[in-house]
């Protein structure tokens, strides 16, 4: 039957509090209940002047204020503040009640440029929730998921200008050029003389909206100007730790500093990575330090143009006489070791000329067959036979359980495809933010899962009831004559001993 409501109740005055009209599952009553915020007090403590001037906004609430932002992927702070003056949850959120005013939108802004700006405060917020899930035991920093994402600047790709900029030298440079000169020695060679100092100089495209974002090539047409966050999670999906850079660096270039400055004091044992740090030197700096790097596998990037072609691969490398045999089981001798750290491995001409093999091996007019390998390729050799494991496997494969995970929810539910903010401290920021909601309402569903789980037998009983069922057999022989089960016998004997 049709039913139409005639009565007009908005005018209606009610007793009622704000607590009533926040549903129990909430997802804010459970970050509220498990997640404390008190340690915010401390680390804005130096930022605010304690015995003069006007009160200030309560600092937790304003940091609040900012996680509601990120957490429902509100797209700014005047629509947060919009939103929160109607939203009954995120005013019990905030601890105000129906009457209390809404700090104006500009006030975080304002809050930023006089207290927060040039600090690391959003980093220490999220170290704190982070450290908030170690101690729960949730976190395992064993294992370890790197990778990075490109996040969209808020840049104009067609305002920019060509510049010259200096050429970064690797870190690596140095090792690299000592240890060839040695290779070089140990082989009887000449060792290299040091390069010319210069400055070598290179033309990018920088923009003038935001100069520290790098145009990064996405896909094979379209430009963007970017940003890189590094970022690493664990095998549960907690993110712990990040950097942005530049989207024009490559991640083999910005690996070494984010390694050094945030993941290298959580002791990892290994790290599972995707194909853009598969470089002999990060494998060498990692076994250094003692890491185990887990990689994929990788096609070789330059098809030779013959027809039916022996790869690489099909060549195999003797470590004991330092050689290569081909498939016609013929010596790749030792040559030379060239300045960017390859040895240079050369087949007789002699004997390749007449070689069957020959059309399908090289194309050379000297008919060479050169072989190149890196002084540090056995790094690379050893992560590549633990790919070929099961557990190699199935540790890679976790990647899209993970990491990749991790930044699918950051890009679709909490507004990591762009930022609408200049700078890289405002991408480290939003990297903050946008990583803390993460790990914060990940920890804050798991521990009220955990606390709706019923409680636990006693353990002694348990125990008990446990040995007797090993025994069922000769223990119905002995109980079923009085018409009971073994089991429930048991319990209906033990039971009452059990309670307090």
């Amino acid at each position: 039957m049709l039913f139409k409501n005639s009565k007009n109740k908005v005018d209606q005055v009610q007793m009622i509090s704000i607590d009533q009209m926040v549903p129990e599952d909430h997802i804010l009553r459970k970050i509220d209940k498990y997640i404390k915020f008190d340690f915010i007090y401390e680390l804005v403590e130096d930022l605010y002047c304690l015995d003069n001037g006007r009160p200030s906004i309560d600092p937790v609430v304003l940091l609040k204020i900012t996680l509601i932002q990120y957490l429902f992927n509100i797209k700014s702070m005047r629509q947060t503040i919009k939103d929160i003056e109607v939203n009954l949850a995120y005013r019990w959120f905030l601890g105000f009640d129906f009457y209390d005013k809404i700090p104006h939108f500009t006030t975080f802004s304002q809050n930023y440029r006089r207290r927060f700006k040039d600090t690391n405060i959003f980093e220490d917020i999220f170290q704190n929730i982070l450290l908030q899930a170690i101690e729960e035991g949730l976190v395992d920093t064993n294992i370890q998921f790197v990778d990075s994402t490109h996040v969209k600047a808020h840049a104009n790709r067609y305002k920019v200008v060509k510049v010259k900029v200096k050429k970064e030298v690797k870190y690596y440079q140095k090792k690299l050029e000592k240890e060839i000169n040695e290779d070089r020695k140990k082989h009887d060679k000449k060792p290299f003389d040091p390069k010319d100092k210069d400055e070598e100089l290179k033309e990018v495209t920088k923009s003038t909206t935001d100069p520290e974002a790098g145009l990064f090539h996405k896909g094979e047409h379209k430009e963007v100007f970017a940003y890189s966050v590094q970022t690493s999670c664990d095998k549960n999906g907690w993110i712990l730790g990040f950097k942005s850079y530049p989207g024009n660096l490559h991640d083999g270039t910005t690996f070494k500093d984010f390694f050094d400055e945030k993941l290298k004091r959580l002791n990892p044992k290994k790290l599972v990575m995707d194909a853009g740090y598969k470089f002999p030197a990060i494998a060498k700096e990692l076994f250094d330090d003692g890491v185990f790097p887990v990689f994929p596998y990788t096609r070789q990037k330059t098809k030779p143009k013959l027809e039916n072609p022996f790869y690489k691969r099909d060549f195999v490398y003797d470590e004991y006489y330092n050689c290569y045999l081909c498939p016609a089981n013929e010596i790749l001798e030792y040559s030379t070791t060239n300045r960017e750290g390859y040895r240079q491995y050369k087949s007789n001409p002699k004997i390749c000329v007449n070689c069957g093999y020959l059309g399908r091996c090289t194309s050379s007019k000297k008919h060479q067959k050169i072989i190149t390998r890196h002084i540090w390729q056995d790094y690379l050799d050893i992560s590549e036979e633990y790919r070929y494991t099961y557990k190699g496997k199935a540790e890679y494969k976790k990647r899209k359980k993970t990491i990749e995970r991790q930044f699918g929810s950051a890009k679709e539910y909490h507004g990591f495809r762009y930022t609408n903010m200049v700078g890289i401290k405002k991408m480290d920021m939003k990297a903050a933010l946008t990583f803390a909601t993460l790990n914060m309402k990940k920890l804050a569903i798991i521990l009220s899962k955990r606390d709706k789980k019923p409680p636990k037998n006693n353990s002694v009983l348990r125990k008990i009831l446990n040995f007797a069922n090993r025994f069922v057999k000769i223990e119905q022989t002995l109980i079923f004559n009085q018409g009971l089960s073994s089991v429930w016998a048991l319990e209906e004997i033990l039971m009452p001993l059990a309670l307090p």
